[in-house]
């Protein structure tokens, strides 16, 4: 099995809780029900990214801020998306960005999405995590590579997002061997289009690769036009079961 690497002995059975990160479902408008399902009391949910449109939007949003108010107010933590474009986007441009999240719908954090992945930017991407705890103290922080980074960007938020893609890929991965040197709370993993009779097998990947956070949907991305993590999987229910009693190994 190729997701078996070489991670440190009794990483996969540390007891470390997987939970859900949900890397931003359509807009309350659009989506209530699945808005109010994520508030239920009990279901095992790291955080959850707020995506108003493309970020914050260009003025508060009310139904926005509801349903980041009914999360919080549940314990469970409200990421702001932040976008990089892989480095494209300005210093100033992120953090004017995270001002109105925090301003207007009162984040615990932020997803850097498109996160550069390689050393040159890392200094950069540092620059900015480093910005976004002084504006926004104890924020949670996740860069959103999907794929693994240079391994310094491990020093620089509390969370990477290492895979973020189809089934038919998750399923040949492997985690990087430095990975190993930290623990399963770091990382996170997206995966799209995994049918529900593969679930057990994609929740024994992740924690084969040492990540505690994950979010698996049967929707999948067509022609680059569907974004798969705007819907709850259709077997959310079962997923929020397997999760919440634990994962055999």
């Amino acid at each position: 099995m190729p997701y078996l690497t070489s991670r440190k002995a009794g990483t996969a059975s540390t007891g470390v809780r997987t939970g859900f990160g949900v890397p931003g479902l359509a807009h309350p408008l659009v989506a209530p029900a699945e808005w109010a399902t994520l508030a239920c009391p009990g279901t095992p949910l790291h955080w959850v990214v707020l995506n108003v449109a493309d970020g914050p939007g260009a003025h508060p949003d009310p139904r926005c801020l509801e349903a980041a108010g009914r999360l919080r107010n549940a314990g469970v933590r409200v990421l702001g998306h932040l976008d990089t474009a892989y480095g494209a986007r300005s210093f100033g441009e992120l953090i004017s960005d995270a001002h109105r999240y925090i301003d207007w719908y009162q984040v615990d954090g932020f997803l850097l999405d498109r996160c550069p992945s390689q050393r040159s930017a890392l200094s950069e991407i540092r620059r900015a995590v480093t910005t976004l705890r002084v504006i926004r103290e104890e924020a949670h922080i996740v860069l959103g590579h999907g794929t693994h980074p240079y391994p310094g960007y491990a020093d620089t938020a509390d969370q990477l997002v290492t895979f973020s893609g189809a089934w038919s890929d998750y399923r040949w991965s492997q985690a990087a061997e430095w990975s190993a040197d930290h623990p399963p709370e770091r990382f996170c993993h997206f995966v799209h289009g995994v049918p529900r009779g593969h679930l057990e097998e994609a929740l024994r990947i992740a924690r084969w690769q040492g990540a505690a956070t994950i979010y698996f949907t049967d929707r999948t991305e067509r022609g680059g036009r569907t974004v798969p993590w705007e819907t709850m999987p259709g077997y959310w229910d079962d997923i929020v079961s397997r999760v919440g009693t634990g994962v055999s190994e």
